[in-house]
């Protein structure tokens, strides 16, 4: 498949350009397949599945080397897949995983532990309350309904809460991994509740989006309502660093450069591990301040 000038072809779908973390992500992408030599086809799913699916056909009609994607949602893969497979194309999975039961469908899937993430967050807001018996009120801003990172990270973090009754989540709903979203659902939030103790948002741009509510409503983010975000892209990290957020979580978007050595890899018909896990840290106000000069994204 692909051109006749040996040239490696990849066919990449990303889910959207939904926030700061994606933008970096499609970045190091292109950047890191132009570094490999690898012709890169790029597809914007504006995050709508169907889009995909399309994209993934148009890849298999045009019988590029190999396919990656990052989905959208986790499940409905199967079929479009097999095509994949049948068509003797080798998929990769960036990013999100799916909940196909057919692994042979998929060579393999790089990406972060979403599952972890949540729980290194739970684990912080654990240790800030152990000298408390009083009832600490959650909100929780969700991303994308039926994503990989907000099943995950909503996972992760209710399992390491749910070990202490005072921990109590009295409001949960997608912001949908956007800004203006987490702004407008966290508005709601704070009509509904007027007691939050604490916001637990699944990526930084929802967080930010709820700052503005927040100072909005009269009350001060970091201080009035602790606030704990996942990704770490610069616009959170400065956040943090001027204490409007208290805790991030790392999710790197960077992941372009593994990719492009997987898909040589694949290509040349290696063996490569079916889970490829990114290496990522976590942030407080002081290690932000620290690192902030030097942030790629």
């Amino acid at each position: 498949g692909g051109t006749d000038d040996g040239k490696i072809t990849l066919g990449f779908s990303q889910v959207g350009a939904e926030s700061g973390w994606r933008t970096a992500n499609t970045k190091s992408i292109q950047d890191s397949a132009k570094q490999a030599g690898i012709d890169l086809k790029f597809s914007d799913a504006q995050q709508k599945q169907e889009n995909q699916i399309k994209a993934i056909r148009s890849f298999i009609q045009q019988k590029v080397d190999i396919i990656a994607f990052s989905p959208v949602v986790e499940s409905g893969w199967d079929t479009v897949l097999k095509e994949a497979k049948d068509a003797g194309i080798p998929v990769i999975l960036t990013d999100r995983a799916v909940d196909s039961t057919d692994t042979t469908l998929y060579k393999t899937f790089i990406g972060s532990d979403f599952v972890e993430e949540g729980k290194k967050a739970g684990d912080w807001l654990v240790n800030q309350y152990t000298t408390t018996t009083d009832p600490v009120n959650i909100v929780e801003l969700q991303g994308t309904t039926g994503s990989a990172p907000a099943n995950d990270r909503k996972k992760g973090f209710g399992d390491v809460i749910a070990t202490d009754p005072k921990f109590k989540i009295i409001a949960s709903q997608t912001g949908e991994f956007t800004r203006a979203k987490g702004k407008e659902v966290m508005e709601a939030f704070l009509k509904a509740n007027p007691d939050i103790d604490v916001l637990y948002a699944h990526n930084d741009d929802m967080g930010l989006g709820a700052i503005e509510a927040i100072e909005g409503a009269g009350k001060k983010p970091g201080t009035d309502i602790k606030i704990i975000t996942v990704d770490a892209v610069h616009d959170g990290m400065q956040a943090l660093a001027d204490g409007k957020i208290n805790f991030i979580v790392e999710c790197s978007p960077l992941l372009g450069p593994q990719l492009m050595d997987l898909v040589q890899k694949v290509h040349a018909g290696e063996t490569v591990e079916p889970r490829v896990i990114t290496k990522e840290t976590t942030f407080t106000q002081e290690q932000a301040k620290a690192v902030l000069p030097e942030r790629q994204y």
